[in-house]
């Protein structure tokens, strides 16, 4: 296939030309996005919080070429890749470029936590969250976990944002008395801590 070919796959249709940032993104997510977020975790050794970034980085690329990409087409996908391979390569070879850093030898000998008392906090919340019906928890994962607004959220779970802001209030509501029967404060201390 020639390149002109390959730019003439990627032109955009009629109907992605006329979607909105959020819809193209959307699209783009749903029909690349695990796709991509597996490929970046592998070529950056199981580093799923930097993968993510890199998706992120890769989705702002696409929607800055909205005109040109239909994010809907499996023809996009060598394009997308390409992208994410150079921001991978990009971000390892800045970080060769850095200078070791020189630490304070006072500060080597600092304990450091070991990560028990999170795990620890990680298990009980979602313990609590399981005490939720399910369109609390629903609606919790949305505007706190993935960030969305209350009127993003309720489109994307088709209620009014009525709704949405009803469910999340009693849904943290509730939560807070799950997590304090277990034993934590709503601001994640232990009880013995404070």
């Amino acid at each position: 296939m020639s390149a002109s070919a390959s730019t003439e796959d990627r032109i955009s249709r009629p109907h992605t030309a006329e979607l909105r940032p959020d819809e193209f993104l959307r699209s783009l997510y749903q029909c690349h996005g695990s796709a991509l977020l597996q490929f970046a975790a592998r070529r950056l050794g199981g580093d799923w919080h930097r993968a993510e970034d890199a998706l992120q980085e890769v989705a702002i690329r696409a929607w800055h070429h909205a005109g040109e990409l239909d994010p809907t087409a499996d023809s996009v996908r060598p394009w997308l890749f390409t992208v994410l391979r150079n921001l991978v390569i990009d971000g390892h070879r800045a970080r060769q470029a850095r200078p070791p850093e020189a630490g304070d030898p006072e500060l080597a000998h600092l304990p450091v936590s070991d990560g028990v008392d999170h795990l620890l906090t990680s298990q009980v919340l979602i313990e609590a969250m399981r005490d939720l019906r399910p369109p609390q928890r629903e609606v919790l994962l949305h505007v706190h976990y993935l960030g969305r607004s209350v009127n993003q959220t309720a489109r994307v779970l088709g209620v009014p944002p009525g709704t949405v802001k009803s469910r999340t209030h009693y849904a943290a509501r509730a939560l807070r008395a799950a997590l304090h029967s277990r034993g934590l404060h709503a601001g994640g201390q232990d009880r013995a801590a404070g």
